[in-house]
């Protein structure tokens, strides 16, 4: 597994020699993963960034707390670790000084608004914001194509999604609450996550774990697009939506996904617009093959809304892999040309303000000849009865 980050990094790096960049430092948490294989939840929100140096022909360094020194030792195949002590010297910064005096003469790069404030603070006080180059878009380039590893793992990704769907539609009835349901969710995507694993390897430090909260919304709260589940109880014809987005992880991979049901009955009016919502998701995905360009895929969907005399609300979808918002965004203006091996999570929806709301979503690649819903479950059966 080790070869893979590997070759992310050395691909990296000629992107840096191409452009000029000397070294380029990574902050956040997806970043550092997709090319060291090390991560942590419990970073930066207590004080204790983590930095990835990359020169542009050495061997990638590493600066953590030492309170994640033996996880990040056991995670990554890079050699250097840089371990700074809470209360000893100046913490975190005294390894990344180092660093910027060795290459104070280079020309560094970073992704500003990937800086956590802890960090960006630091450089606004030794007056370093300036002198860094912006490196996100030779960033954004190498991970807009997924390896054939990435799109495997993101296939495995979605029987996570359709697994907690599955323990979803179990418990979703009349008198349940909103919460009873993100715990069956949680359950039954764990159970199929940590299946997975232990099929490939037992010894993983890779957490099945669904545990991220999650927007699930029921009758009127479906206009509320991403509010968290509540002590709500069901009750007979309504909505029920839920969206994985947040917490459909899986090997630090996150993909869209979303699907709305209905308890015991759809009303005339919840079907039409139910409806609409497919009808325009799957206009955009019709759209998507190579040579098309996002904001292309975007009208498709804007059309139907317009046949429907429904205004404009949101975009159609956004690229997604390590990150839930990587480049680029199906949206109108984004005039990037579409790849084999881009992924997106695509939506359809519509609200009705003050009544309720309904949307679809799924994670899509984009193929040689078209695309493949990597997330493919039904959609022409949202009544679920009992």
């Amino acid at each position: 597994m080790s070869e893979i980050f590997k070759k992310r990094t050395l691909e990296f790096q000629e992107r840096m020699r191409e452009t000029g960049i000397d070294v380029m430092l990574l902050m956040d948490p997806d970043s550092i993963y997709y090319f060291t294989a090390f991560w942590g939840d419990l970073g930066v929100e207590f004080g204790r960034p983590s930095i990835v140096v990359i020169p542009r022909n050495d061997e990638p360094i590493v600066i953590t707390s030492s309170i994640e020194g033996e996880m990040c030792r056991r995670m990554t195949w890079i050699s250097q670790i840089n371990l700074y002590h809470d209360s000893v010297g100046k913490e975190w910064i005294d390894p990344l000084e180092k660093i910027l005096a060795t290459y104070k003469n280079k020309k560094i790069a970073i992704v500003p608004n990937k800086v956590p404030s802890l960090v960006l603070n630091y450089f606004y006080k030794i007056n370093w914001l300036d002198k860094f180059l912006n490196g996100e878009n030779i960033l954004s380039l190498q991970r807009m194509i997924k390896s054939p590893e990435e799109i495997a793992h993101l296939r495995q990704a979605g029987q996570v999604a359709t697994a907690m769907t599955d323990a979803a539609k179990t418990v979703i009835k009349e008198g349940v609450s909103e919460y009873e349901i993100a715990i069956a969710i949680q359950e039954g995507g764990t159970r199929k996550a940590a299946e997975i694993i232990k099929s490939e390897d037992v010894t993983s430090l890779m957490s099945p774990v669904i545990h991220n909260l999650q927007s699930i919304q029921s009758g009127a709260h479906t206009t509320m697009g991403h509010l968290h589940p509540t002590v709500r109880q069901l009750k007979r014809g309504d909505p029920v939506f839920l969206c994985f987005c947040a917490n459909c992880h899986f090997k630090q991979l996150k993909i869209g996904y979303d699907r709305q049901y209905y308890v015991g009955e759809i009303s005339d009016e919840h079907a039409r617009i139910y409806e609409i919502a497919v009808e325009a998701q799957q206009a955009s995905i019709k759209e998507m093959k190579p040579g098309v360009t996002a904001e292309q895929v975007n009208a498709a969907s804007d059309e139907v809304y317009k046949s429907h005399d429904m205004g404009f609300c949101y975009r159609t979808g956004r690229a997604v892999g390590y990150s839930s918002l990587e480049k680029p965004e199906l949206k109108k203006g984004d005039k990037t040309i579409l790849s084999a091996g881009m992924v997106f999570a695509v939506d359809g929806g519509v609200t009705i303000p003050d009544k309720f709301g309904a949307r679809i979503g799924d994670t899509i690649l984009v193929t040689e000849n078209g695309s493949e819903c990597i997330t493919e479950y039904p959609r022409n059966e949202p009544v679920i009865k009992g």
